[in-house]
């Protein structure tokens, strides 16, 4: 066997499930100056991106994926608490306790003194 792998649908699908697949790359190029495209400031588009993961039952790697929090624009954590306060009635609950279950299972959420979102915590 070669050092090629060979990829097949279920093994782009795991990786994709994973975060590691290239078709995140694909995902990437469509997200290019989407930010300035949307004419918004970043914390602003980062809580809009949060409302709709939460809204559409996101899994842990789509809130790594889609919240850029590696850059200058990391939310506040008392951000994120309210931006789920103002969209549990309408989506629900339960799909906010989930949703911050999963962005705790995705290494989001902070374990020490910073009060902002961060990637691995």
């Amino acid at each position: 066997m070669g050092s090629h792998q060979r990829f097949t649908p279920e093994t782009s699908l795991r990786a994709l499930a994973s975060g590691k697949a290239s078709v995140l790359e694909t995902l990437t190029q469509m997200e290019v100056d989407a930010l300035e495209r949307s004419n918004l400031d970043a914390e602003t588009y980062l809580l809009i991106r949060l409302a709709a993961l939460v809204a559409t039952d996101a899994a842990p790697v789509s809130y790594l994926a889609h919240l850029d929090v590696d850059g200058d624009a990391a939310i506040s954590t008392e951000k994120v608490l309210w931006t789920l306060v103002a969209i549990t009635p309408v989506v629900g609950s339960a799909r906010v306790l989930c949703a911050a279950s999963r962005m705790d299972q995705a290494g989001l959420l902070s374990t020490g003194n910073d009060e902002t979102l961060t990637e691995g915590g």
